[in-house]
């Protein structure tokens, strides 16, 4: 294996921070330098191992912004701390590669990057859901390979999706607000499987609903399925939207498959062991007529034997949140959570929505520190939301 060559930014800084990866932007960069960090930022595009990881922590590390495709495990964690890190922020809005349980014991602040990268991952699983139904990557390799002869009234036929029905698995953040651009942009009907019923995507559904009947149309339906096999027998469209846990391993598995319609489209935007790949390859060999997008794979950044030999599935390389903006906002975020941490800030009241974390992408970054997921197990001192406004940067 190569050596990861690295790059050193602000070497007179006196506090060392590592960076796993290049991060797109100049913003994080000035947040960290303002905190007098040392930079060491790490180059190529290969995922670092644990064992890399640990030899980039060295003796002495303040703090580390890490990827979301390492493995921060306990051990990892445990030699950050034992450098005498104070934080860890991952530059993702997802932690399930950081063992969060283990950092906690050690006193470790965990940090992640919400809100930025909400509406850019929905938008990239309706460019998926809209991608695989009209199949639109099958056009274009029927372009490039020279086989368009003319217009036919039964060229690659798609499914129509104004006015069907939408199933979205997992209505937190992301999945929200998918449903919400689909429900209003194609008047889908949506059905819904959480754990919890989400009242603020109901009320939103109804009152569009008031919406288009005072426009002489019929409204849009919402509403809360009982089982997963119930929305996945009622839907047309079903995008994946869970965090990735021990219940949501191979969530969709053969059994969920076959509940399926025959032409339904499956989309997967969150993470790839929600399928389980094996079983969706066999059930695509066995169903041309069952589409699916997909940008997370179970053994990322490999795919199963098979899968990309399948016209009937759109693969990008995970690319949810790859908008300039998005991933520069994401490197602010991760940015400002170590440079808050080091320089003793609180953590900020709310970090969910884009609203909520705006203030660290525009204009003087706030004395604050934007989102630490152990911040209340750690008794991390908060802002109060009334001195939210106040805040300005040094």
């Amino acid at each position: 294996m190569m050596r990861v060559p690295w790059t050193i930014l602000n070497p007179a800084g006196k506090r060392r921070v590592i960076v796993t990866k290049a991060l797109p932007g100049s913003r994080w960069r000035l947040l960290l330098f303002a905190a007098d960090c040392r930079v060491e930022m790490a180059e190529g595009t290969r995922a670092l191992s644990e064992e890399e990881l640990v030899a980039a922590i060295g003796d002495r590390c303040d703090a580390a912004i890490g990827q979301l495709t390492e493995p921060w495990s306990a051990r990892v964690l445990a030699k950050l701390a034992a450098a005498g890190a104070l934080a860890y922020s991952a530059y993702a809005v997802g932690y399930d590669n950081v063992d969060v349980p283990a950092a906690t014991r050690l006193g470790l602040p965990v940090g992640n990057t919400p809100g930025v990268l909400t509406e850019a991952t929905a938008e990239m699983a309706v460019a998926l859901t809209f991608a695989a139904a009209r199949r639109v990557a099958e056009g274009d390799r029927h372009m490039r390979a020279g086989a368009f002869a003319g217009w036919l009234p039964t060229l690659l036929l798609g499914e129509l999706l104004w006015r069907r029905t939408l199933g979205v698995v997992g209505t937190g953040r992301i999945g929200a607000a998918y449903a919400r651009m689909m429900l209003e942009g194609h008047k889908m009907d949506l059905v819904y499987y959480s754990p919890n019923a989400k009242t603020d995507l109901e009320r939103y559904a109804a009152d569009y609903g008031v919406f288009l009947s005072a426009q002489g149309e019929r409204p849009v339906s919402c509403r809360r399925a009982s089982t997963l096999v119930e929305l996945l027998r009622a839907a047309d469209v079903v995008s994946l939207h869970p965090a990735l846990n021990e219940a949501t391993r191979h969530l969709i598995g053969r059994a969920e498959l076959a509940a399926m319609k025959e032409t339904a489209v499956l989309v997967n935007t969150s993470r790839g062991p929600v399928v389980d790949e094996a079983a969706l390859i066999d059930h695509c060999r066995a169903h041309p007529g069952f589409r699916v997008g997909l940008d997370v794979y179970e053994d990322e950044p490999a795919m199963k034997p098979g899968l990309a030999e399948l016209d009937n599935v759109v693969l990008v390389p995970h690319l949810g949140s790859a908008t300039s903006w998005t991933r520069e906002g994401m490197a602010t975020l991760a940015a400002a959570n170590v440079a808050g941490i080091l320089r003793g800030w609180p953590v900020w009241p709310r970090a969910k929505t884009l609203t909520d974390v705006l203030p660290f992408l525009e204009g003087p970054s706030p004395q604050a520190t934007p989102s630490i997921v152990n911040a209340d197990d750690l008794g991390l001192r908060r802002l109060a939301a009334t001195d939210r406004d106040d805040q300005s940067a040094e």
